[in-house]
């Protein structure tokens, strides 16, 4: 009888331990949709200026996400929006290759200065990028990659160019598959990059996935580089300088709720590619808890 008191009185301990965690998990959920359902609500706001007294709009309207494809007198939205989306995406093939051929290097080849440049690798790391931000301008200058349509591409250089440090993450990962699968494709006659194609990137689709959604999202959320070599060229912004233009003195009165618009489609390319790419990430995931 004493046991199954004893035992009773650890299940209500354990439940009421479940309880206060789903509780508390709720609350911090609930904390962390609150800005973002505001700012939903805002962008159907119909009316202007950025401070109202209350959290919820009095009336509302899909007029300001017309304004933005129909009014170009102050900025051209879309135009931002396509010149981002080209950028991310070339941003995201190039430094996911760079990362992956990296990590592979590091992880699966023995070379004469592997130590040092991971050391190297790890140090720079540790500084942000932007301390390079005025270096990096006058090298693209010098180059003439800062003035027309070079723009673009000198953002592509800026964001995918120093992914090759970033391979830490991947190169973990890969060395958690067995080195036998290698020698045993060698034995069979693959090559190097046979083995690479058709062994280590299969088997590392989680992070490949964790690998597309970072190098799509850098440029996609960038202000500070993409701010300094764009300068006054509005015809290359992209979303980041638009909305901060958006919140300008002189243009936050009439465009605050166009923002918030704006940042409500910002948000949708990086939930689409999420939503893609969790399949496979699952997929991923369960196949390497089946092997």
């Amino acid at each position: 009888m004493s046991n199954k008191i004893k035992g009773g009185g650890m299940h209500a301990k354990r439940v009421t331990g479940d309880i206060i965690t789903y509780i508390f998990l709720i609350v911090l959920s609930v904390i962390w949709l609150i800005p973002f359902f505001w700012l939903v609500m805002q962008s159907f706001r119909d009316g202007k200026g950025q401070f109202i007294s209350t959290f919820l709009p009095k009336a509302y309207t899909v007029n300001n996400y017309k304004a933005l494809f129909t009014q170009f007198d102050v900025m051209n939205f879309p135009r931002m929006f396509m010149n981002t989306f080209f950028i991310a995406c070339c941003t995201c093939v190039i430094s996911t290759f760079f990362v992956l051929s990296v990590a592979y290097c590091t992880s699966r080849l023995k070379w004469k200065m592997r130590k040092p440049y991971m050391n190297m690798a790890m140090i720079l790391n540790l500084f942000p990028g932007f301390m390079t931000m005025i270096a990096v301008y006058f090298i693209l200058k010098a180059l003439g990659m800062t003035e027309g349509n070079r723009i673009p591409l000198a953002l592509i250089i800026c964001f995918s160019s120093g992914s090759g440090t970033g391979f830490f993450v991947m190169k973990g990962f890969m060395d958690t598959i067995p080195k036998a699968l290698d020698e045993a494709a060698t034995l069979d006659g693959c090559t190097r990059w046979q083995i690479f194609t058709k062994i280590t990137l299969p088997l590392s689709k989680p992070m490949i996935v964790y690998q597309i959604i970072t190098s799509f999202m850098a440029p996609w959320v960038d202000f500070v580089f993409a701010k300094v070599i764009c300068r006054t060229n509005s015809q290359y912004f992209t979303v980041s300088i638009g909305l901060w233009s958006m919140l300008e003195k002189e243009y936050v009165d009439t465009w605050f709720v166009r923002f918030c618009a704006g940042a409500v489609l910002v948000s949708i390319p990086i939930a689409i590619l999420f939503m893609i790419t969790q399949k496979f990430y699952q997929e991923a995931m369960s196949g390497a808890v089946k092997g």
